[in-house]
């Protein structure tokens, strides 16, 4: 698993529950090391067994930890250039739902040894879409989930997600869009400010 992946666990964790739970949780995985590379690349093995501890010091469900993670990802401050990649996808929501097709290209363009699941965005009925995520190991939807969620937030949209399990290596999450101006979004502008 690439070392990008491995540091927003680990930013997730230390910035939500504190260094002390992040360095229980190394110990307990017992990895030789206290803090992942992010330019390195590590066995999968070692990536899942510090999410089974992260679960098991927080006492909690692995698939809510992992849509938290995805929450994490666009929504806090320390990730303003992730949410601000993402929100070039379109003016409203629904736009960028249709372009994450792509997302996993945008992501080799900035970093070409990542890779993310291959993703399918389909069009039921206005409104209504399916996101289907095919990966080696499931636990991606849930992330995406959480991402999903902030923008939508960020976007100011009122959505109703909900994770189906598939086969094995296959995650759908169907998306109902119920009002695309719910609430008034997030400011984005395509350039920064300086100063």
């Amino acid at each position: 698993m690439h070392g990008l992946i491995n540091r927003a666990i680990q930013g997730f964790v230390r910035d939500t529950y504190g260094p002390p739970v992040w360095a229980q949780v190394m110990r307990q995985a017992d990895l030789g090391f206290a803090e992942f590379e992010a330019m390195l690349d590590y066995d999968d093995a070692a990536t899942y067994r510090v999410l089974a501890e992260v679960a098991q010091a927080l006492d909690r469900p692995l698939p809510g930890i992992l849509e938290d993670i995805g929450t994490y990802l666009v929504s806090d401050p320390r990730m303003e250039r992730l949410r601000r990649l993402l929100r070039f996808g379109g003016d409203t929501f629904e736009e960028f739902l249709l372009t994450l097709d792509d997302l996993p290209e945008w992501a080799r363009l900035a970093v070409p040894d990542l890779t993310l699941p291959e993703l399918e965005i389909r069009a039921l009925a206005p409104g209504t879409l399916r996101l289907s995520c095919v990966a080696e190991r499931t636990g991606w939807g849930h992330v995406i989930v959480g991402m999903l969620r902030a923008l939508a937030d960020d976007y100011g949209a009122l959505v109703f997600l909900e994770h189906v399990p598939a086969e094995e290596g296959r995650e759908i999450i169907e998306i109902a869009v119920l009002e695309s101006e719910f609430a008034a979004g997030r400011d984005f502008e395509l350039g920064l400010r300086s100063g």
